[in-house]
């Protein structure tokens, strides 16, 4: 069986040792094993809710184009449509 090993990279840091600390305390608190783990899941998350939203965004920004342009430049119907809209006319009418 073939293991694979995750390539690591580093990510440095420097900031005011009083910014330092509180986070050294907010990890504490929040029951981390150490800063970089509190600083990476952090960061992690962070990341994540600004991606999502972001993509939010993006997609309700392509489906309002889609809307306006199937509004303001309507295909013209399938075979299938006007075979759809005839049968459901016939059902309406009584006819089938």
């Amino acid at each position: 069986m073939k293991r694979t090993i995750k390539e690591q990279a580093r990510f440095d840091a420097r900031l005011p040792k009083e910014q330092k600390e509180f986070f050294e305390r907010a990890a504490y608190l929040g029951g981390f094993r150490n800063l970089t783990d509190f600083v990476i899941i952090a960061a992690q998350e962070k990341a994540k809710e600004i991606i999502k939203e972001k993509e939010q965004i993006i997609a309700s920004e392509k489906d309002s184009q889609i809307f306006f342009d199937a509004i303001t430049k309507p295909r013209k119907p399938s075979k299938t449509l006007k075979k759809a809209l005839d049968d459901y006319n016939a059902f309406v009418s009584g006819s089938i």
